[in-house]
């Protein structure tokens, strides 16, 4: 049995940062109710497509997930999603609250309802402060967090991080924030609301490490991590690739000197300690790059295992596919599918007690519908009112033309890139 077994949660989410949230609720074990609107999640048409919604992107932040398509702008939909809040221990979403109050579904009026409710939400800004309400999206919080600042600062060139940086990381702290939540209900027996914030989370990420000197200085504090921010740092060159190579400590770097036949720079100030590397990382990165350069990949791998430095080569995304590492452990999971044949995911990467949670695959549009009424002892035949007449209960909607990479049936298909 799963940490999470037992639990239910309902997740209103759309895109990314709740959806992704959410799966590693459903990784975890609980029960995860994934409430569409009429036409589904945008991301079931992001990316390529093994069939009519259920797009590269979907597949990526919604398995181990039930999914009932409710109009909840509709009365009905409304009243059958209070039914499912009713009964969860969670309920979650990143819609902007000034909308959730028409609807009646904001956190003040439903942990009155259910006072044992989780009431969890993601905002682009703090709810007490004056962006309060305002859009925002991964690229808008990269910028205004500092993010776009580090790149620049690193590479002379204004740009974002190449990943959805900001909705992942939200999304982590917001599966973290529920579970505190939950573990809090635990003790007291009530619930609560959580607001994660984008702005304020990324921006406690940012600066780990790049605070610098403002934690004593308000006048122009020295901000950045000199040895991350250092236009020098690796991946470095090799005589035939490219390697991630990092020596760190002391003894490190002395295996290092002595290694190339620099034995005097071990003991001069500029690289003898930590203090001395960070204020002339620039300069030790500079001759680290020259050094490299003059070795094969395989030869600097094995003088790093015999110094006990953490070395490694460049992958590529496919060659990440391929990890042999990867492959023993059995990271990667399959599903079988009438349709679409069996098609591999990114596994869940933590273990309970020497084992990994499975994967299910990410329902189809409203999969789910008709069963989730009927726990609610509601009648099957009124999942097309409910659903705005979306869905009849029973597999995707056709609202594209099939594309040519659709899987044929038993058959595996090689993966595109994201659109």
């Amino acid at each position: 049995m799963l940490p999470l077994s037992g639990l239910r949660v309902i997740d209103i989410g759309t895109v990314l940062v709740a959806p992704y949230a959410s799966q590693w609720l459903a990784d975890l074990g609980a029960d995860v109710i994934k409430v569409e609107p009429p036409g589904g999640d945008q991301t079931r048409f992001t990316g390529p497509e093994a069939e009519p919604g259920m797009a590269s992107l979907f597949l990526g932040l919604n398995r181990n997930k039930r999914s009932i398509v409710l109009d909840i702008a509709s009365q009905p939909g409304r009243e059958v999603l209070e039914q499912l809040i009713a009964g969860a221990d969670v309920f979650m979403h990143n819609i902007r609250s000034q909308k959730l109050g028409k609807l009646e579904i904001d956190a003040a009026t439903l942990c009155e309802r259910y006072p044992r409710l989780v009431y969890a939400q993601v905002q682009g800004f703090a709810s007490d402060g004056q962006y309060a309400g305002r859009p925002a999206y991964d690229d808008i919080v990269q910028g205004m967090s500092g993010i776009v600042d580090m790149m620049y600062r690193q590479s002379g060139t204004m740009r974002f991080a190449p990943m959805a940086l900001a909705d992942k990381t939200c999304g982590l702290v917001m599966a973290m924030a529920i579970l505190a939540a939950l573990t809090s209900r635990a003790r007291t027996g009530a619930g609560t609301v959580v607001e994660v914030p984008m702005f304020e989370t990324m921006v406690s990420f940012n600066m780990v490490e790049n605070f610098g000197d403002a934690y004593a200085r308000e006048d122009q504090p020295e901000m950045g991590y000199r040895r991350t921010l250092s236009h020098a740092r690796g991946p470095y060159r090799t005589r035939d690739g490219t390697i991630c190579f990092m020596p760190y400590t002391d003894r490190q770097w002395r295996a290092f000197f002595s290694h190339i036949g620099r034995a005097e720079l071990i003991g001069d100030s500029r690289f003898a300690n930590m203090t001395g590397r960070s204020s002339n990382i620039d300069l030790l990165y500079e001759m680290l790059a020259e050094t490299l350069q003059t070795g094969t990949t395989a030869e600097w791998l094995a003088f790093a295992e015999s110094a006990d430095i953490a070395a490694a080569p460049v992958q590529t995304l496919e060659a990440v596919l391929k990890d042999r590492h990867l492959e023993e452990c059995g990271y990667f999971a399959e599903t079988d599918d009438a349709a679409l044949g069996r098609l591999r995911y990114p596994g869940v990467p933590v273990s309970f007690a020497g084992t990994r949670p499975s994967v299910r695959q990410p329902p189809r549009m409203g999969e789910h519908t008709e069963e989730i009424l009927a726990e609610l002892g509601i009648p099957a035949a009124m999942a097309r009112e409910l659903s705005g007449d979306a869905i009849d209960g029973h597999g995707p909607v056709p609202a594209r033309p099939v594309p040519e990479t659709v899987p044929q049936p038993g058959r595996r298909q090689s993966r595109n890139r994201m659109r």
